[in-house]
């Protein structure tokens, strides 16, 4: 998969998302397209996505203490956090990472 950018590459205050995903699971794959387009929406110039599939990395994935695919942990800025779903709900997305959410039409 995606091999990690060190983070020295990355402006002071990026985010850092680690993916963790089952290779060609119809969630996860929803899951990685939706973060993508969040990254690029919000901080277009300060993220950083790793990917690890757990169906190549396992045990990695146990010793993280990941039980459930698509799961999304946000490494930096702390406090670190961990949503678990597609992210398919960016509004929720954006509350959980506490972003501020766009104003009502």
């Amino acid at each position: 998969m995606n091999e990690p950018v060190p983070n020295a590459d990355l402006p002071k205050g990026a985010y850092v998302f680690r993916l963790y995903l089952a290779d060609g699971a119809p969630n996860s794959v929803r899951a990685l397209a939706n973060l993508y387009a969040i990254c690029r929406r919000h901080f277009p110039e300060s993220h950083r996505i790793e990917i690890i599939d757990v169906l190549q990395e396992p045990l990695r994935a146990l010793e993280e203490g990941i039980l459930v695919t698509p799961t999304m942990v946000k490494v930096s800025p702390e406090p670190e956090l961990q949503i678990i779903g597609n992210l398919s709900d960016e509004e929720e997305v954006l509350r959980a990472l506490g972003l501020p959410q766009r104003e009502p039409a």
